[in-house]
């Protein structure tokens, strides 16, 4: 009987609990016609889309090195962050996509530099292609507020 009223008490509350609304974030300039938003808010988590070393607002790469897509590209999620109501310092995980894992240390060095304290979770994975022909992709969750 006392499992059956605690459940019925965690199923009558969470029945009523308002669920944290959903708010689709796109970057001013952003491309028309992807089939993605910039991020999404739920709460205060923000779910950053990938990344790549796109300049703003263009299809057109900085340059077709590493170093320089890895800088492009955590300089567009920071643009985004900022946009967003949130910073690099609230940023609690990310995932790197890399065409080659050969490039991982030069990607490393750059990132590093973005997140020099306490640095966020981190999961590194190698493919075979990214959009535009990207060298490396980049997304991140972080918190806001």
């Amino acid at each position: 009987m006392r499992l059956q009223l605690l459940l019925f008490t965690v199923l009558a509350t969470t029945a009523g609990a308002q669920q944290p609304d959903k708010q689709v974030i796109q970057m001013p300039g952003s491309l028309p016609g992807l089939p993605f938003s910039t991020a999404v808010r739920v709460g205060n988590v923000l779910y950053l889309s990938g990344q790549i070393g796109n300049l703003p607002g263009t299809r057109q790469l900085v340059d077709t090195g590493v170093a320089k897509q890895t800088q492009q590209t955590l300089e567009n999620i920071k643009a985004v962050l900022a946009h967003a109501g949130s910073s690099m310092e609230r940023v609690f995980k990310c995932t790197v996509f890399l065409v080659n894992i050969a490039d991982f240390a030069k990607m490393n060095e750059v990132y590093t530099t973005f997140f020099p304290k306490d640095p966020p979770a981190r999961s590194t994975v190698a493919g075979s292609g990214l959009a535009l022909g990207a060298k490396v992709e980049i997304e991140c969750l972080a918190t806001v507020g």
